[in-house]
């Protein structure tokens, strides 16, 4: 079957006037094509306030619980809520719930505001609290600490939700405000009962915006509509915290084929914003009246390969370090981004510009790798040509570029190297499995996370060595896990700088993930729409369209 591309491109041709069009206006039938096939054309708009929007990924999985991918924490930020949230300024504010610690520090009561509303009408309590809590205490690296130390989780009333601790936990409250990397998002008890490892089948949320499911066409579109019952905070909107005051009727994201389709639906008002604009397409906006592109998040992310702890070749220590030291970030980066502008070489693993940044151990991918060195290492490692499963998504720009380079980078260093090809759902689905990497599973793969979402050993998913309750790739490791918990008594920054150095020199040394640099990711949108909020996580309330 011929896509949607290919149709539009083979009928201008039947008309013999193809060769003969813009590139704009031929990205323009293209864009068309597709929102038409959506049901997302102008004249379907024309009586709502609608957004529509081009995300970085289609959207298929619908848990945020079950995977740290970013387009799923998107879609449970326009659907569930948070008791509690991190402004701008990363200090966590009340959201859903105002809390008090007792002297002992050992125990948190939250008291849920007033008019909080599930969409189906039933008020939020805090027996769904407790819940949903539980089922993220046991998928998220944070969770897993505070649970290690829980005495009990429950609801005194409706209203009240105590947390009971063995021992003080100093970072309880920063950890469950955190804005990414599984945010503890507020489901009905119901709900948040499925088993961790099951997907949810109900999607009643406690946000703003409505998940619209009949509308909903897995990796093609979604649609969320205005939740009138919700009751916003009365504070100026910051980041996650604040008032999510709701302007529009309808937010409506859909997946175009590639980047330039998007930047021309943009240009003809087709579409109204997409989420990541590659650098070298930024020209093309440049002199219009009518889009405005801005970086929206000055730290930016880091992209990193992660490998598969569980089966050969990489769960040999010395292998790993023989791909580690095959890589260049300059390489990646160069290929990523291409415009030095808008990337930074890095080896932190909590990343530059934080505050508990150092390069300790990365000194290799820095200086542009040592492929020499990896040929010898991989020779004196054992290995025996067992093929590495990369898995390379071929749908999101800012992931594309890295398992190509890596691919070259392992082969000229001996790794039998079989790069897999598939879209991002696809997956971030199959990084989920256990299974080995000849029947269906994985050796190696790569992704991106804004900064704040690794800038300490509590909140980084890659830096949890619990094995099979860690994050994709499964390390074991007692030694990182001590660490973290030393970590969390450090008394001052100091004392969390050190034992976070510690950290970082064991990462490299045992090769938990493979940090590939920083970059910034632009973004675009249409001058009708503002009061975006200039969030690492883009968000929808606030934004007000013009007609």
């Amino acid at each position: 079957m011929l896509s949607v591309r290919d149709r539009v491109q083979e009928q201008a041709r039947l008309k013999g006037f193809w060769s003969g069009v813009s590139l704009r206006a031929a990205s323009g039938l293209i864009a068309g094509a597709l929102l038409a096939g959506t049901g997302l054309g102008t004249a379907a708009q024309a009586e709502e306030k609608v957004i529509t929007a081009v995300m970085h990924s289609g959207l298929r999985v619908v848990d945020p619980v079950i995977t740290t991918a970013h387009i799923v924490r998107n879609h449970a930020y326009m659907i569930y809520d948070v008791l509690v949230a991190v402004d701008e300024n990363f200090k966590p504010q009340p959201q859903m719930a105002s809390w008090e610690i007792s002297e002992d520090k050992k125990v948190y009561t939250f008291t849920l505001r007033d008019g909080l509303l599930f969409h189906d009408g039933a008020p939020v309590t805090a027996a769904d609290a407790a819940a949903s809590m539980k089922r993220w205490g046991q998928k998220d690296s944070g969770g897993q600490l505070i649970f290690d130390v829980t005495e009990s989780l429950e609801a005194k009333d409706d209203k009240t939700l105590v947390w009971t601790l063995k021992e003080p936990y100093a970072p309880l409250i920063d950890t469950i405000a955190k804005q990414s990397a599984l945010p503890p998002f507020i489901m009905p008890a119901s709900v948040a009962a499925t088993p961790v490892d099951t997907s949810i089948t109900s999607f009643i949320g406690s946000g703003p915006f409505k998940f619209v499911e009949a509308e909903y066409q897995p990796g093609v579109s979604v649609t969320y509509e205005k939740f009138k019952e919700y009751v916003p905070r009365t504070e100026p909107a910051s980041w996650m915290a604040g008032g999510k005051v709701v302007n529009v009727d309808k937010v409506k994201w859909v997946t175009m084929p590639d980047s330039q389709t998007s930047i021309n639906a943009l240009l003809s008002g087709e579409i109204d914003y997409m989420e990541q604009v590659p650098v070298d397409l930024l020209p093309i906006l440049e002199g219009s009246d009518e889009v405005v592109a801005e970086v929206r998040d000055p730290l930016g992310y880091q992209t990193m390969g992660r490998m598969n702890f569980l089966y050969p070749p990489f769960d040999n220590v010395k292998v790993r370090k023989a791909a580690l030291m095959a890589l260049s970030q300059q390489d990646v980066l160069g290929t990523l981004i291409g415009n030095p502008d808008y990337y930074k070489v890095c080896g932190a693993v909590f990343g530059c510009g934080t505050p508990l940044a150092d390069e300790t151990g990365a000194e290799t991918l820095i200086n542009g790798g040592d492929i020499e060195g990896a040929k010898k290492a991989l020779a004196e490692s054992g290995y025996d040509g067992t093929p590495v499963i990369l898995m390379q998504p071929t749908d999101v720009p800012t992931i594309s570029a890295q398992p190509i380079v890596a691919a070259q980078a392992l082969r000229n260093a001996g790794f039998n190297v079989d790069m897999q090809p598939m879209d991002w759902q696809t997956l971030v689905t199959r990084r989920a499995s256990q299974s080995k990497p000849s029947e269906g599973g994985w050796n190696l793969f790569f992704t991106n996370w804004g900064v704040p979402e690794i800038n300490t050993p509590l909140i980084n998913p890659m830096l949890n060595g619990r094995g099979n309750e860690a994050w994709f790739g499964w390390p074991t490791d007692p030694e990182l896990e001590a660490l973290r918990k030393d970590f969390i008594k450090a008394e001052t920054p100091e004392e969390q700088a050190a034992v976070a150095k510690l950290i970082q020199t064991h990462a490299m040394d045992v090769v938990n993930y493979i940090p590939l640099g920083q970059y910034l990711s632009p973004q675009a949108r249409s001058t009708k729409l503002t009061g975006m909020i200039p969030s690492p996580v883009p968000v929808f309330w606030n934004i007000t369209k013009e007609d």
